[in-house]
């Protein structure tokens, strides 16, 4: 595959972040209201799609949890297949409550999108970190999930792909988070050269970030890797947006999707190719 720039995804793809993120999202719904989604659900909602903020996702699992208390009998399954009929997204699942045989305003009443964000990332940061980056003591004192993400990445490909390729990272990350994590794999990155949650208002699958992240890395053939259907999409969606350069959605199985399921579910979103780590993008592209 021929490529003369490479922008990569962090989670799932740099990191593994299954105890760390997802866990923090499962947690915090459970903190908050004292039940809450599964990993698998997690994954439905990012299948769903416009879930590139971890934020987002858990208002929209938490929204679940309490239309489920107000009597919706339907599963998470069908809540974000809803979601994706309806375009994806937290204002989608909105919709689908609002839509749904309960009583939305009692939903919505009960719903506490700023206490579940800073239950999130009271869990995801821990204490210090928390103060350091929110600039406020967190609600609970604890050690931080952020600890506890693998690398994914070896140093020999990161030495591989900025020696052959330009580099670009395309996150879903607050800035200072998405710092921490390139520090921790040694990827070091002219600012310009990173989209980060800081960066971009519209999120994956919006193809800006991407198409910007081209002009920067002066490339005309751009694969980017990432673990979710939404960064493939982000992909064929700057494909057709800029026709004149090529672009390669590389969907990489280190994250939610994993297996033969995951390698379909990529393929029919539109992937140009489907690896089972990181670690085999030098070898891919030429």
């Amino acid at each position: 595959m021929n490529a003369d720039a490479v922008v990569l995804d962090i989670d799932g793809v740099l990191v593994d972040v299954a105890d760390s993120y997802r866990r923090a999202i499962v947690e915090s719904v459970d903190r908050v209201y004292g039940r809450t989604v599964d990993d698998a659900a997690v994954q439905a909602f990012k299948n769903a799609g416009g879930f590139n903020n971890d934020w987002e996702l858990t208002y929209a699992a938490a929204l679940f949890v309490l239309a489920r208390d107000a009597g919706y009998d339907a599963d998470v399954t069908a809540f974000t297949d809803a979601i994706a009929e309806t375009g994806g997204g937290l204002d989608a699942a909105e919709a689908v409550v609002r839509d749904a045989p309960v009583d939305a305003a009692a939903v919505f009443d009960r719903w506490a999108p700023a206490r579940l964000r800073e239950t999130f990332q009271a869990l995801y940061l821990g204490a210090d970190l928390y103060r350091d980056l929110e600039g406020g003591d967190p609600p609970f004192e604890t050690r931080g999930y952020i600890a506890d993400e693998p690398v994914l990445v070896d140093e020999s490909t990161i030495t591989a792909l900025t020696e052959r390729f330009a580099v670009g990272v395309l996150t879903g990350r607050p800035a200072a988070e998405a710092a921490l994590a390139l520090s921790r794999v040694g990827l070091s990155l002219p600012d310009a050269h990173r989209f980060t949650m800081d960066d971009w208002a519209e999120g994956k699958p919006h193809p800006r970030a991407l198409l910007t992240l081209a002009d920067r890395l002066d490339a005309t053939r751009v694969a980017f890797a990432g673990d979710t259907l939404d960064d493939v999409r982000t992909a064929v969606n700057a494909a057709e947006a800029d026709p004149e350069r090529t672009y390669h959605g590389i969907g990489v199985l280190t994250g939610g999707l994993t297996g033969t399921d995951g390698r379909r579910a990529f393929e029919d979103a539109g992937a140009t190719a489907v690896v089972e780590t990181v670690n085999d993008l030098p070898g891919l592209l030429s």
